[in-house]
């Protein structure tokens, strides 16, 4: 057995968590992340753990990690200059795209609508025609490919996407394109879309293959940049990438196809939550994972997330698998204002970041932030990183007392004021994917991780009614841990279109058995063993008539013994959960999916010694905070020399390396057998 690093990459640190796969035993680090060259705060990372663990470097076998370059690139706008070819007749198809306005009634009025990420001008088209069939009609004349191509090569193009009209049913037109596009641009990245998206809908089709173009060169050169900085460093191990839908691709993978790795940062916090939940017997979880930046929330049922057939980045919205996870700009480094106009307390989501950070971090920071009234109000105590670094408290207090003079109120008050607000929009984004989505909340546990989540999760629990409020091991760097304990996974699409009355269960079945021959050789040739590949199938259903489908988990099993009607009665519990009806329309089976997924690392968590239920033994200090309109008394403990069954009671903090968890004066916190603490009610 060897060593596995997870390295996960944030606005505002870099957490790393290595572990040896024989022992269990692990180590982590955190380090400032270095915006302008990410890698960097990487190589300090891993220089550190590496030092601290006694480990070299080529003793590491595989280095996972979950990154937001792909994401940064569509929200800064800094992909690539993209040349679209499409079908002759088609070359507006960027431009009309789907009608989407969000917002209520009117909104269009003040809604920016984005540009493509394809330029008109930057569009051309091409002589040729495929029937909805996948037979020829027209065939392609590569003089006019030839000539399209140079003009795209005159107007300076990065990238090139290829997106035919009924491309998803033959692709032959497009592979020949490309062939030629290789010939006339040379060292020019190109996306095919029967590659990248083989569905039908040519608008979402093409958009997807677009974005694949857009930040294949960004994510190929950060990419490239990584891995030989890691070879200079003596790491010989493989490098693989977290997939937006919470598994691992390889890093060649990623480079050809990085829409698929547009969410990959907050995907990584989520498998961690399922391993913890996993160890800790707790099935059903709303993940509140609070960085620096923002904050991510997710639901697990039954310790599968959900999963959603679209990745969302700011106003792009791709075709691409994901896990369901929401964001907003709430996390330690957003920044707290008053505007003029309203004179009404504001948070986010505007963010410190890591340059210059909160103004408690002592790096030159000025504008107050949620971080700054945590330690305000005593609920961060003023070393952090296991004492490694020191927190400015009267920076802190200096920077909130300019909302409390805006506001006309005392400090404390104002300190407050800015964590209920953060709170408050980590409670609107966790009923966005629970109760807006069909659940009760009160089915569902809250794990707080992050390096701010265990300080919020305590009050945002009592504003959900989801108890207990978890706070688990190493908090701080979950998002590694689950870039290093998740698994291998791959998957192709393919549209099928047909109403359910006239699709026979065998004719199913044959297809999703060559698309999982497909997908299996994918993991083979990326190493995983024959014997640890899993397969799993996915099929897009909807009501005849309607404009979106509901995905659905299937078996060959499921299809043998129930046949088509198993699949429509659990279309038909799915759509009456989401949406409270049916109706009574025939179904239509849209698209079908093979997942291909390597072996999960069966990796336990490592048993807590037990004790007697008094915590003493761990305390550290007597402390006092600000609480309920009060000072209050309270007890800082060290996490470290806790022991299973220990019972803390409220008002708490327990301070560990990477992280803080608060327990308020209503509540109580108890260690489980593996080191989580779950806050209840007292």
């Amino acid at each position: 057995m060897g060593y596995r690093l997870g390295v996960d990459v944030g606005g505002t640190f870099t957490d790393l968590l290595l572990f040896d796969t024989g022992t269990g035993a692990f180590w982590r680090h955190k380090t400032p992340s270095t915006p302008h060259d990410s890698s960097e705060g990487i190589l300090n990372g891993v220089t550190a753990i590496c030092a601290d663990a006694g480990v070299a470097a080529n003793q590491i076998d595989y280095f996972l990690h979950g990154t937001t370059v792909a994401t940064n690139a569509v929200l800064e706008g800094k992909g690539a200059k993209v040349g679209l070819v499409t079908t002759e007749g088609y070359r507006d198809i960027m431009q009309i795209a789907r009608s989407f306005v969000p917002g209520g009634l009117a909104a269009w009025i003040i809604w920016p609508k984005p540009q493509p990420l394809a330029a008109l001008e930057n569009t051309v088209t091409v002589k040729g025609r495929m029937n909805a069939d996948g037979k020829e009609v027209r065939p392609l004349d590569e003089a006019d490919v030839r000539t399209q191509l140079g003009y795209l090569k005159g107007q300076g193009v990065e990238a090139i996407t290829v997106s035919l009209i009924n491309a998803y049913a033959s692709g032959a037109h497009e592979a020949r394109i490309g062939q030629i596009a290789a010939e006339v641009l040379p060292g020019i990245p190109v996306s095919l879309s029967h590659e990248v998206l083989p569905e039908m809908q040519e608008y979402e089709r093409t958009l997807t293959t677009v974005a694949n173009a857009s930040v294949r060169p960004v994510v190929g050169k950060y990419v490239s940049n990584l891995r030989n900085r890691l070879a200079k460093e003596g790491m010989t191990g493989k490098l693989s990438l977290l997939r937006s839908d919470g598994g691992l691709m390889s890093a060649e993978k990623a480079e050809e196809h990085p829409v698929s790795i547009l969410m990959s940062g907050p995907a990584g916090g989520v498998t961690g939550a399922i391993w913890v939940g996993r160890n800790a017997g707790i099935k059903n979880i709303l993940t509140l994972d609070v960085g620096g930046t923002s904050t991510d929330v997710a639901l697990i049922e039954n310790l599968e997330p959900r999963r959603q057939r679209t990745t969302e980045v700011g106003h792009l919205s791709v075709r691409a698998s994901a896990l369901d996870v929401k964001t907003v700009g709430a996390g330690g480094g957003s920044i707290a204002y008053v505007p003029e106009l309203t004179r009404a307390l504001r948070v986010g989501p505007q963010s410190a970041g890591a340059v210059p950070g909160p103004v408690a971090y002592g790096q030159g920071g000025t504008a107050p932030t949620v971080t700054d009234a945590n330690v305000v109000l005593g609920y961060l105590p003023e070393n952090l990183l296991g004492g490694t670094f020191q927190l400015d408290r009267a920076g802190a207090k200096a920077a909130v007392q300019t909302i409390a003079d805006a506001l006309g109120i005392d400090l404390m008050a104002a300190a407050r004021g800015i964590i209920d607000i953060v709170n408050e929009n980590m409670f609107g984004a966790l009923r966005m994917i629970s109760v807006q989505q069909g659940y009760d909340p009160r089915d569902f546990a809250v794990m707080g991780f992050g390096g701010a989540g265990p300080l919020h999760v305590n009050a945002v629990a009592k504003l959900m009614g989801s108890w207990p409020a978890i706070s688990p091991v190493s908090p701080g760097v979950l998002c590694a841990l689950g870039d290093a304990t998740t698994r291998m996974r791959t998957e192709t699409a393919r549209s099928w279109s047909r109403l359910a009355q006239d699709t026979k269960p065998e004719d199913l079945v044959a297809v999703l058995a060559e698309m999982a021959e497909q997908v299996t050789g994918e993991l083979l040739s990326d190493g995983v063993p024959a014997d640890e590949i899993t397969t799993a199938f996915e099929v897009d259903v909807r009501y005849a008539g309607q404009a979106f489908e509901v995905p659905l988990t299937i078996t060959p099993d499921l299809l043998a013994a129930e046949g088509i009607a198993g699949i429509l009665g659990r279309f038909d519990e799915e759509h009456k959960r989401l949406f409270t009806f049916n109706m009574d329309t025939p179904h239509e089976i849209v698209n079908l999916r093979a997942v291909a997924l390597g072996r999960a690392l069966d990796l336990p968590a490592a048993p807590l010694e037990q004790g007697n239920g008094d915590p003493s033994a761990a305390k550290l200090r007597d402390h006092t905070l600000w609480m309920d309109g009060r000072e209050q008394a309270a007890v800082i403990y060290d996490r470290a020399r806790l022991k299973a069954g220990d019972i803390i009671p409220g008002p708490a903090i327990v301070c560990e390396m990477d992280s803080t968890t608060l327990i308020e004066s209503d509540c109580v916190g108890t260690v489980d057998h593996v080191g989580n603490i779950l806050i209840n009610l007292a």
